[in-house]
Parts: structure tokens; C-alpha cells; sequence
């Protein structure tokens, strides 16, 4: 409500509005509201499982399972537990080096010359020679399909200069990606005391490759991969086993135990599981798919608002309109029980006084979601437009307002 220019009418119109109650408005309709407007809305479907049974009992020391859309735990044991990670330290490695490809510092058809240090590489091999080029692409297959430590330690030296300095990078990544039971020693997973990661850890890093580069994860489903005349298989199996099934990454060391990193997608689900410390590769393998068929079999992705849409249009002060439509940055998503999706609610509110300028990364409401009444996350909600300031006319008249309404 803006003064008119009148002086009496300006008075008359400021206390008409302090007695006037607030007025409310759904997210599914367009009308104004106020800063402190809320907004419900319910789902209705199939009456959900009763109770959801425990997860199944598998053959590994540490174990997660989490839905990637909303980064759900769905299943968990000895999460947070430092282990090995062998093989998938590599894991790590593909991200920073699908880095340096998004960036253009490197090429996939650049050649990358193999140094004695990366030739000289214990462990799984991609068979590369010392002093010979191979291409960068060539190299990401090997070190993902075959996990070839040479071919690995080459694509390190070269993203980092030296194998030492790379690992620095990778430590600064996890700790950006928020792996606080994580650290490196190497880029490929020799045994080392410090070189240590942690299931869930693993899955924070499996997401940000799915959600930082889904044009490089293909390379992960790879079947088989020959290079310098030698065919060797991807040791994931159950990228034959299961068609859902389309990554990432397997590890094993004596220290390790067989270790594998699975994702699968079924629908519009997709779930991320790590095992680690299995006794055999039947054992990890069959660890994995169990806890894959559990997730899929009792639980069900919603989504509940999509990126950019409209959920209050809440009273900003010092614009030059009257009202602005709020809504989350990012599609929401959540994770409930098969059958369990009447159940969910949302409530969104508004910041009490929103004054302008504000811009697309301004908090400026919630929204709340529960299911059966329980609270289950929390969304912010920022401008879906930059939202200019005023005239000064605007500004005067919304200050004077915004004084009487303290």
C-alpha cells in the first residue's frame, strides 16, 4: 500500500491498513500475501506399508544406502567408520580430473606422457610404457574400467604436476565436499595409515559426480576396455547382473577387504550404495544388491516442489509493485515409505518484512514438509526475480508504513 498525496488520505489509508488482519494465500494460487502468511497443501494416495522391515543383512564391515535426489539415508551401519578405501581413492582422482576437463585445462584427446614413477605402479595395471603418449580419454578408461594405477598416477601428475601435489588437491576437495572422516595419501589407494575414508563419506563423493558431471558418467558403466592389445573386464559385476545398475566403482586390498560403490537407477529413483570391507567379490556384489532391491522395494522418491516454482507471493516493502513470488532454488525431493505419499504436507512461510533490493539468493521464506505430521525437512525459498528497489516515492511511503507497523 503506497501514500497518496494527500496528507489526511495518507493518515487514513496507514491506519485502515494497521487494523486490517493479514491475509493468507496458498501456493497454488497467484493472490497476495502477507510476510507472515502461510501456505498447506496435502497429497492423497495408496494407504502406505505398514511398518518398513529392517535393512537386510549383508557381508560388510561398513555399509550405506541413500536415495541421490534428496540425500536421504534409507540404510546404514558403521557409516561414519574410517576404513580403507583401496581402489575407490579413484573415485576422488575422476573428480578432479573431470574438473580439469569441465575447465578445458585438459583435453580428452590431449597426450599425456607416462612417467617412470606412474609405469613403475603396483598393483592393477592398464599396461601403459614409459616415455609413450597415450591419450588422456584412454587413460580415464583405464583408470576407471580396469582401475589401473598407472594410467591413474599419469592423469595425476599431469592435472597436478606431481603425484604429492595432486593428492593436496584432493584433500582440499573433500574437505569441500563436506568428507570430514577422509584423507589421501595417494591418488590410487595403496595401503597407507593415513589413507582412510568412510561409507558415508564415499557417498557424498558418488553424488557430486553424478550431480557435478553427468556428462563423464557413462565411463563408469563400461563393460570392457582394451588398450595395447589387452582386454580387460570392469569388476563390477552387477553392471551385467542388474540392467538398473549403471556405476561406479569397485576396490580391494588386503587391508580394504572387496569394497564396491553402486549406483542404480530405477524410474525416477536412483539410489547410491557403499560396501565396504566385504569378505569376497560375490560378498560386496551381493551386499549391494540387496541393499539396492531394499530401497527400491520399500521406498518411493516424491517430488514435492520443482525448481523455480511459485510457492508464496509475500508483501515487499520499498519495490516498485507490491507483491513478489517466492520459491525454492532447487527441485525438492524426499523420500517416503511405498504408499506413503498422501502423508505429506507442506507449509511455507514468509520473512516478516522483506525490503528491497532483493536478489534470487536472498532468503525470504521456508517451506516446511512433513510426512504424517512429522517434520522432515526444511527449504528455503528466495525471490524467483531479482526484485529492484523503488521510486522514492515508494520508498517514503512503505518506510513510513513499515514505522507504524513495528
Amino acid at each position: 500500500m503506497k501514500l497518496s498525496a494527500p496528507l489526511l488520505g495518507s493518515c487514513l489509508a496507514l491506519v485502515s491498513s494497521l487494523c486490517a488482519p493479514a491475509s493468507v494465500a496458498s501456493a497454488a494460487t497467484a493472490a497476495p500475501a502477507t510476510a507472515t502468511a502461510t501456505a498447506t497443501a496435502t497429497a492423497h494416495a495408496p494407504l502406505a506399508l505398514a511398518e518398513i522391515p529392517a535393512a537386510p543383512t549383508v557381508d560388510a564391515r561398513a555399509y550405506i544406502l541413500i536415495d541421490y535426489l534428496s540425500g536421504q539415508v534409507l540404510a546404514e551401519r558403521n557409516a561414519d567408520q574410517r576404513e580403507a578405501p583401496a581402489s575407490l581413492t579413484k573415485l576422488m582422482t575422476c573428480y578432479i580430473v573431470f574438473h580439469a576437463l569441465q575447465a578445458g585445462t585438459l583435453k580428452l584427446d590431449e597426450p599425456v606422457t607416462i612417467s617412470a614413477h606412474a609405469w613403475k605402479a603396483e598393483g592393477s595395471r592398464t599396461f601403459v610404457q614409459v616415455g609413450s603418449q597415450v591419450p588422456a580419454e584412454v587413460l580415464i578408461k583405464g583408470m576407471i574400467v580396469q582401475s589401473g594405477n598407472d594410467a591413474t598416477i599419469a592423469l595425476a601428475e599431469r592435472v597436478g604436476g606431481t603425484e604429492p601435489a595432486f593428492v593436496q588437491l584432493m584433500n582440499a576437495y573433500a574437505k569441500r565436499l563436506g568428507m570430514s572422516n577422509t584423507h589421501f595419501d595417494d591418488s590410487t589407494g595403496l595401503p597407507s595409515p593415513a589413507h582412510f575414508t568412510s561409507a558415508r563419506d564415499l557417498s557424498l563423493l558418488a553424488s557430486a559426480l553424478l550431480r557435478d558431471f553427468p556428462q563423464y558418467y557413462s565411463w563408469f558403466s563400461i563393460q570392457e576396455f582394451i588398450w595395447n592389445n589387452i582386454k580387460q573386464q570392469n569388476r563390477n559385476g552387477l553392471l551385467g547382473r542388474d540392467p538398473s545398475v549403471d556405476g561406479l566403482k569397485t576396490g580391494h586390498t588386503d587391508a580394504a577387504g572387496y569394497c564396491l560403490v553402486t549406483s542404480a537407477k530405477r524410474q525416477d529413483m536412483r539410489l547410491i550404495a557403499v560396501v565396504l570391507g566385504s569378505d569376497s567379490i560375490k560378498g560386496r556384489e551381493d551386499a549391494s544388491a540387496a541393499l539396492i532391491n531394499y530401497g527400491f522395494t520399500f521406498y518411493q522418491s516424491v517430488s514435492v516442489k520443482k525448481r523455480g516454482t511459485m510457492v508464496l507471493k509475500p508483501r515487499v516493502y520499498e519495490a516498485p509493485d507490491d507483491y513478489y513470488g517466492i520459491g525454492p532454488a532447487v527441485d525438492v525431493n524426499i523420500v517416503v515409505a511405498r504408499g506413503q505419499a498422501g502423508s505429506i504436507q507442506t507449509t511455507a512461510s514468509a520473512q516478516r518484512r522483506l525490503i528491497a533490493p532483493l536478489s534470487t539468493a536472498t532468503p525470504a521464506g521456508e517451506l516446511q514438509i512433513m510426512v504424517a505430521g512429522k517434520p522432515v525437512k526444511s527449504v528455503p525459498l528466495f525471490p524467483l526475480a531479482d526484485v529492484p528497489q523503488g521510486s522514492l516515492w515508494s520508498r517514503l511511503s512503505d518506510g513510513v508504513l513499515l514505522w507504524f507497523r513495528k
